[in-house]
């Protein structure tokens, strides 16, 4: 017998795919395909918006707001869409894809961010001076 934790990981995984396989069906609503393509990209993103090494916040993201994002998306797609979905997500045994443009613009965001800073301290240290 499974612990409940790692039953509600492969449920997880399992929903991961079926929003992935949503958000690519032509039949999804717009606002709802962007939705389903920012959970699925972010949940996919080998790079984490808050990192893990920080301590309770870097756990946050994968606790918490993945599974909302999940649940938030699976409650507004339609059901023709969400059975045919989970339906691909059941045939595909598959690896879960990797999505490097989202990791890429998570670097982006944390660069602009750093730079942001060391311009404001550049700026601060500047003043000061003169």
């Amino acid at each position: 017998m499974r612990p409940w934790w790692k039953k509600w990981a492969l449920a997880l995984k399992s929903e991961l795919l079926t929003v992935w396989y949503a958000a690519r069906d032509p039949a999804t609503p717009w606002g709802v395909r962007l939705l389903a393509l920012a959970v699925a990209g972010y949940a996919l993103s080998p790079i984490d918006l808050i990192p893990d090494f920080i301590p309770v916040l870097g756990w946050l993201d994968d606790l918490v707001l993945v599974p909302l994002g999940l649940w938030l998306v699976l409650r507004l797609l339609p059901e023709a869409v969400l059975q045919r979905a989970r339906f691909k997500a059941a045939q595909r045994r598959e690896r879960l894809p990797r999505q490097m443009v989202v990791a890429a613009l998570i670097v982006l965001l944390w660069l602009g961010l750093a730079a942001a800073l060391l311009w404001w301290a550049l700026g601060r240290i500047f003043a000061l001076a003169g």
